[in-house]
């Protein structure tokens, strides 16, 4: 089983600041994920935005929300950016905030 850890500590902030119902369903899914099982989530691979391995968590709705984490390395499930989702599309600004954490992840390991 994978550990999982947050990048840093805006990382983990972030995530507090979701709805507890919205944290749940995240958590259980990179619970799921640590098992090595799929996500228990909508998901889409976003390795080509972010990274190689990167992950988008998804649920959808009026707001939407998303998680997005890397499983790849080091045994460690690590989580990079949540946020609520305000834009139809890519939301640019969160994945460059994901591009850049994915780059300090890659510096921890």
């Amino acid at each position: 089983m994978k550990e999982f850890k947050f990048v840093n500590d805006a990382a983990l902030k972030e995530f507090k600041k979701l709805p507890k119902d919205v944290q749940l369903q995240f958590a259980t899914s990179i619970n799921a994920v640590a098992q090595g099982e799929r996500p228990l989530v909508e998901f889409e691979p976003i390795g080509k935005s972010v990274g190689k391995g990167a992950i988008e968590l998804k649920v959808n709705g009026s707001p939407a929300f998303r998680s997005i984490y890397c499983a790849k390395y080091n045994d460690t499930v690590f989580i990079l950016h949540s946020f609520t989702k305000t834009t139809n599309g890519v939301d640019k600004k969160a994945m460059k905030t994901a591009k850049s954490r994915y780059k300090l992840m890659i510096d921890q390991i």
